[in-house]
């Protein structure tokens, strides 16, 4: 316990004693340590500032980090999303049955499923691809996909999926909000609300596309009822990642702080009369988040100071592969500096969606995204990020084994394939599987919902516990449902 003055020399009023050696380093020493333990109070919102705004207005930042609901695995999540529905039956999930009886309509015994095309009674269409089996797992992958089969005792291939939706912009919104209908938050909008930031100069949350807009435009990545401060940063290549953050050439580096100080002292009165006001505090500190970027998001998508080894393992060199690889190394290099959430669209705008020439599609999208995966993961692995990294791959649906005009596959929700790699995820592993000839999920069926709380859980999120009040109902990500797919779970 340390003594104040008075007590250690009581005889002489209003003096001081002298301190001893040790005296001193016992004092010293507990002042370094509350310090750091002010720092790191502060820096998790237990500590607000001493100034003279309501202390509802203390914590500006709301993307602030948060304590998780338990030990996660993962920090970050890298979402590779192939817009439009790539075939499992030509990827990873091979069907012998299916080209047995190929030419022949669907057995009766399988049922009439509803399809977005009314292709339900069209003959099934065998798959032209070979399927090889790779590394100490033996998991078949299509010829398709050579290198990402390279990393297959990397994967966890779950082959039992199922969602709701028949039509794209349905199907796409619960892939990312739960839900086929508009107006929920993204899941990595739930994220960046429940774990916060690890970064003070970037978004939580970053898009990336390779061409258009995915089916339901901007709204896949909003935040529905919750605040905005949650909603995904759509990136771009080159020297404007962020659309209208540069400030016009005129206003200098000097004036742009003094005009954010002002703004921000104007902001802190308005807030001292409103401390109800919680989506004021929010603003202000986007203000302070948007100064910052100015300089780091450049940085950030800057590639040249990357080699030319890492530019050519994702495929920088080659044209068809250059888009998708450019992002997929922007989404390492937004890993290492913290960003939570990054999605990447593969065939922006539905560009896996065929119904008609799958050989000529499928060959297409799978030589524009298999190296740069293939790239991604061995270099998270070799810069020893993947074990703390999750990494998911998918569409919003598969395709059906019957036939559309004869050379096409149509929409499928009954049963598809995702993978995901990564941190905690058990490797050189399959879960579930679709009937013999790959059309409905049957062994371990796993709803959107199930794949959602799994990588929430992944992340330290117990989605059962993430809430949000919304007209009195306390929502989550999963919406009413959702249960953990415990076999993906190393």
């Amino acid at each position: 316990m340390l003594l104040r003055p008075e007590q250690l020399a009581p005889q002489i009023p209003h003096a001081v004693a002298a301190l001893t050696r040790r005296d001193w380093l016992n004092r010293a020493g507990s002042g370094f340590g509350a310090l750091a333990l002010s720092y790191l109070l502060q820096k998790n919102d237990a500590l607000a500032a001493e100034t003279d705004v309501p202390s509802i207005t203390k914590s500006l930042n709301p993307l602030a980090p948060k304590l998780s609901h338990h030990a996660g695995r993962a920090k970050s999540v890298i979402w590779l999303f192939m817009d439009g529905g790539p075939s499992h039956l030509d990827l990873f999930d091979p069907k012998p049955e299916l080209d047995k009886l190929a030419g022949q309509p669907l057995p009766d015994s399988y049922g009439r499923p509803i399809t977005s095309m009314g292709t339900a009674h069209n003959n099934l269409l065998a798959t032209k691809r070979q399927f090889h089996h790779y590394g100490q797992s033996g998991i078949p992958v299509s010829e398709w996909y050579p290198h990402i089969a390279q990393h297959v005792d990397d994967l966890c291939i779950i082959r039992s999926c199922w969602a709701d939706g028949l039509n794209h912009v349905g199907s796409v919104c619960q892939m990312n909000t739960g839900s086929i209908l508009a107006g929920r938050p993204s899941l990595g909008a739930w994220v960046s609300y429940g774990l916060g930031t690890e970064n003070e100069n970037l978004p939580a949350f970053v898009v990336l596309l390779d061409a258009g807009e995915p089916p339901g435009g901007p709204r896949q990545w909003g935040t529905g009822f919750i605040p905005a401060t949650y909603q995904g940063t759509q990136f771009r290549t080159g020297a404007t990642p962020i659309l209208h953050l540069e400030p016009p050439p005129q206003v200098d580096p000097r004036q742009q702080r003094s005009k954010l100080d002002f703004l921000a002292e104007l902001n802190r009165k308005h807030a001292a009369e409103r401390p109800e006001d919680t989506e004021l505090a929010a603003r202000i500190a986007a203000y302070e988040l948007a100064y910052r970027m100015q300089s780091a998001a450049p940085e950030a998508v800057d590639l040249s100071d990357e080699t030319e080894e890492t530019k050519e393992l994702y495929g920088l060199n080659e044209k068809r592969t250059e888009k998708f690889g450019r992002n997929c190394l922007l989404a390492r290099r937004l890993v290492e500096r913290g960003v939570r959430f990054i999605q990447l669209y593969a065939g922006s705008g539905s560009g896996w969606d065929a119904h008609t020439d799958i050989e000529g599609n499928h060959t297409k999208h799978c030589f524009a995204t298999d190296q740069p995966i293939a790239g991604l993961l061995s270099d998270l692995k070799r810069r020893g990020l993947l074990s703390e990294t999750l990494v998911v791959w998918g569409g919003e649906f598969g395709r059906t084994p019957m036939s559309e005009k004869n050379t096409g596959r149509d929409h499928n929700p009954y049963g598809f394939t995702i993978w995901l790699a990564g941190a905690g995820v058990k490797c050189g592993h399959v879960v579930g599987a679709t009937d013999p000839l790959g059309l409905r999920a049957v062994d371990d069926r796993t709803h959107v919902h199930d794949i959602h709380a799994t990588i929430l859980h992944l992340m330290g999120i117990n989605h059962l516990a993430l809430t949000y009040l919304d007209n009195g109902r306390a929502e989550r990500a999963t919406v009413s449902g959702g249960e953990i797919v415990h076999q993906v779970i190393a």
